[in-house]
């Protein structure tokens, strides 16, 4: 190991310069997480990943770097590029910052290593953990700007026949359905591509997502926006080496624990549940409304209750913070299916659904 009085000076001066870029970027992301995006999660994440540089980083004596440092003699001060005046929005900005940070602990861990390998370790730890981050927050900005303020999520079967299927979907789309997602494990593989195109047609012409259940081969041979796996599926980095990253992959989940892993995952969207007992699945246990709670306090990315939600008791979900909810008996068992659903959305309506 190197005592960082016998580096050259001019070592000092790169990692005093590294170690800046990587602590501003990261306190840039922060803000991003924090401010604008309202995400404890990501915040508490980035917060952690700018304590770990500085940590890293304090090998180096603060006495050393500032006795090292030369701003006026940086000939790197006076190389501009106009994209880095160019940022069209909150998003441009910490996608920038998150590639500033990246390289800056790259930096860090190769010049590190004149220091102590060990300290080059250190820093590759902290590249891999700003990669994680990096994907959280991508999926978080991804899945807000497909989903936007979408509310009401409604699963359903394939029905008797296609003709009944497509008349269901489209009195689903017209009541005022955002997202309606097709699970039916009782048909073959041909009849579920038939009635997952019907979807993905329908929905497309009604501006409405369309999503296939588990399976992520007939959700792209079916054209439809996405999928949705379980705790026991396809993983959310499987899935996507499917289905490709321009579509959806929602992620049932049933613990906070559960729920930021699939965040930083890279999921498009949550399932949070279940909430009540359900009609339609039998689950051993209910997180319920205190999960619910948990997900809305930490997590920005679009996440919808499911599990036993009713007209009856859907401003329970609202008041425990989640203006976005999944259903299937509340709307395929109610005698008025329309009124079910106007109803539904008429409780989740107001605010922003985050």
């Amino acid at each position: 190991m190197n005592h960082p009085n016998t580096l050259n000076h001019r070592v000092i001066r790169l990692l005093d310069a590294s170690l800046n870029r990587a602590s501003e970027g990261a306190r840039v992301v922060e803000d991003y997480a924090r401010f604008v995006l309202d995400d404890a999660h990501l915040a508490r994440l980035a917060k952690e990943l700018r304590h770990g540089i500085a940590a890293a980083g304090g090998i180096l004596p603060l006495a050393d770097r500032l006795a090292c440092r030369d701003t006026p003699g940086d000939v790197g001060t006076a190389i501009w590029t106009a994209s880095e005046g160019q940022r069209t929005d909150a998003w441009a900005v910490c996608a920038a910052s998150l590639g500033r940070l990246q390289e800056a602990i790259r930096s860090l861990e190769e010049y590190g290593k004149t220091i102590d390998p060990a300290l080059g370790a250190r820093f590759e730890r902290l590249r891999y953990d700003a990669y994680t981050l990096a994907s959280g927050l991508g999926g978080t900005q991804r899945g807000r700007e497909r989903l936007g303020d979408a509310r009401l999520y409604v699963l359903i079967d394939g029905s008797e026949s296609p003709e009944a299927f497509a008349r269901r979907v489209e009195t689903l789309c017209e009541a005022g359905a955002d997202v309606l997602q097709l699970r039916d494990k009782s048909l073959d593989d041909r009849t579920l591509v038939e009635r997952a195109r019907h979807l993905a047609s329908l929905c497309r012409r009604h501006g409405v997502t369309s999503i296939i259940n588990d399976r992520a081969d007939i959700a792209v041979a079916a054209g439809a926006d996405g999928i949705h796996v379980g705790q026991e599926e396809l993983t959310v980095a499987d899935a996507r080496s499917v289905v490709g990253p321009g579509r959806l992959v929602g992620v049932s989940t049933h613990s906070i624990e559960q729920a930021r892993t699939a965040v930083l995952a890279g999921a498009d969207y949550l399932g949070v549940g279940p909430t009540f007992p359900s009609t339609t699945k039998a689950f051993a246990e209910f997180p319920g409304l205190d999960f619910v709670r948990q997900v809305a306090a930490e997590v920005s990315l679009p996440a919808f209750a499911i599990g036993g939600i009713t007209p009856a008791n859907v401003s329970e979900v609202v008041t425990a913070g989640l203006r976005r909810v999944a259903v299937s008996g509340a709307v395929s068992g109610a005698s008025d299916p329309i009124a079910a659903v106007e109803s539904l959305v008429a409780t989740l309506g107001g605010q922003s659904a985050g």
